[in-house]
């Protein structure tokens, strides 16, 4: 069992950053790949981007590609999502997953994920 601990959410201004962790443990493997996933009030979860085991290959959806960066580190079991340049349309619930997940296109749907944080919220003000 892994267990995933989001952290790092809060009320920010629009146009500011955030910095949102997640921090794993349990039986981990070092070839998961991690991933985030938001979901806003009356909506369904949303990918929004994710990494594989290395870090060397990540996806992103269209609506945060270059402003949200994924990094990871292994060795300490711990990923990051730097949110920057935010938008009240990024208020949401932020989830970080992990799974053997191991296409691009897998890694956008959440039934690909096997573990997941309980979530933190983000919100952004106009």
């Amino acid at each position: 069992q892994v267990q995933l601990v989001d952290s790092g959410g809060g009320l920010v201004q629009a146009g500011g950053s955030l910095r949102l962790s997640c921090a794993a443990s349990g039986r981990t493997s070092s070839r998961d790949a991690m991933g985030w996933f938001r979901q806003a009030p009356g909506k369904e979860r949303e990918f929004v981007g994710a990494s594989n085991w290395s870090g060397r290959r990540t996806n992103y959806s269209d609506s945060v590609k270059g402003r949200f960066t994924i990094s990871r580190d292994n060795a300490k079991n711990m990923v990051y999502l730097q949110m920057n340049s935010l938008k009240p349309e990024d208020t949401a619930v932020y989830y970080c997953a992990a799974g053997l997940v191991d296409t691009i296109v897998s890694m956008t749907f959440p039934a690909s994920w096997k573990y997941w944080g309980q979530g933190t919220q983000v919100t952004v003000s106009s």
